[in-house]
Formats: structure tokens, sequence, C-alpha cells
């Protein structure tokens, strides 16, 4: 379950933030969590309120907005919905799509005191 590690990753960034920006506390998180990014969610969302125990974000609560998955031919230059990796090009057909966008984890939003 690689969404430990990723909760602690994005606690040691709100910290660093925190250190940085002179914040004690966060009230809310938002990510932006791509399709594509095999993440899941719930998973991510538990292990957070693990990571944030005893931290500036121990009230946080979580909001996750889901980044859609999109995708471009190499051959056709179609641009496609991806609803998860290695789709074939709706058009053509002859090759997987080229990921655009759908992948990402980023923390977009820090609602602080």
């Amino acid at each position: 379950m690689h969404e430990v590690s990723l909760a602690e990753s994005i606690i040691e960034l709100i910290e660093q933030a925190a250190l940085r920006e002179g914040f004690a506390l966060v009230r809310m998180v938002r990510l932006e969590i791509g399709e594509l990014a095999c993440v899941d969610p719930d998973a991510l969302e538990t292990a957070f309120a693990a990571a944030c125990r005893d931290t500036c974000a121990e009230q946080a609560r979580i909001e996750i907005e889901t980044v859609a998955g999109e995708g471009e031919c190499p051959d056709c230059g179609i641009r496609a919905a991806m609803p998860s990796l290695y789709e074939l090009c709706p058009q053509c057909g002859e090759r997987p799509l080229r990921v655009i966008r759908g992948t990402e984890l980023r923390v977009s939003t820090l609602d602080v005191e």
C-alpha cells in the first residue's frame, strides 16, 4: 500500500510549507489525483488520517479532486479520454495513447491559520 508513503510525503510538504510560510494549523488539504495515478483515494484518506497525527494538519479534512485521464495518439494525433493506461487510439486503433494528463498527484490548496 504505497498510499502510506504518499500520505507521509504530503505531510512532509505541508510541514515544510508551515515553517516557510509561518502557519500553525491546517484546516483543509485539497489534492488533485489523476485517474491514471494508481492511487486509491479511500486508502490515501485513511493513510493521511494516520500520518497527520501530532502535526499541524492533525485536524485537517482532506478533499480529493479527480483529474480525468487524457491521451494523444502518436500516429494520428487525436486526443481522447483515457479511462485506463494503455488505451488504444479510438480513431485508428493502431497504438496506445500517450498520456497527456491523469497521472498527477498534487497538493492544490491548503486552508491554514
